[in-house]
């Protein structure tokens, strides 16, 4: 069995990392680490961001690291949330308060689907050292009604290019198979299978 820590204090992403994985791996977080620093997301880009991640928490842990920076990108909002999702609506600010601003943000704009991505940067350390960036992305739109109580975040008003329901209402292996998160995890597999 293969062994991964995962550079995040949030359950639901290492559950759902987990699940993709597979029985074949055991997965970790935070959590379980009590001595990790907290990492500030101090980057403009995913990809900066989920490298600092990765490469600070390699240091103090002997194994794998994989972290990952992930967000909502809104064409009619330049791009943000962005790399702020997870703290759209302040810094302690919950997944609730972080789609409240984004709907009300969206009602100014006018109209009732807005288009958008999901993105996703992975990237994979071991004692300090960089061995991958890896990315992955769903194009789809944001609509102002929640819908659905699967996932996290901003899933319940995400709906994928060429589906009817929202990240929020498809099943988890469904929406892990197109996903953002999927995508670059499928990347990261690829990597360290070859």
């Amino acid at each position: 069995m293969q062994t991964l820590l995962i550079a995040t204090r949030n359950e639901h992403k290492t559950r759902e990392i987990g699940q993709m994985l597979g029985s074949g791996w055991e997965v970790s977080d935070l959590n379980s680490l009590s001595h990790a620093p907290v990492v500030e997301e101090s980057s403009d880009t995913f990809e900066g961001n989920a490298a600092l991640k990765a490469l600070t928490i390699s240091r103090v842990f002997t194994g794998l690291v994989l972290a990952d920076d992930s967000g909502l990108v809104v064409d009619v909002l330049g791009g943000a949330p962005g790399v702020h999702s997870a703290r759209f609506a302040g810094e302690r600010a919950t997944d609730i308060e972080n789609r409240f601003l984004l709907v009300n943000n969206l009602k100014e704009k006018g109209g009732s689907e807005f288009g958008a991505r999901f993105r996703c940067v992975m990237v994979l350390a071991s004692k300090g050292e960089l061995l991958g960036s890896f990315d992955g992305m769903t194009e789809g739109k944001v609509i102002l009604e929640e819908r659905g109580y699967e996932g996290f975040g901003y899933d319940s008003l995400f709906i994928p290019a060429g589906y009817a329901e929202t990240f929020g209402e498809l099943q988890p292996e469904i929406k892990n198979s197109l996903s953002h998160r999927g995508r670059a995890l499928a990347k990261v597999l690829e990597f360290l299978r070859s």
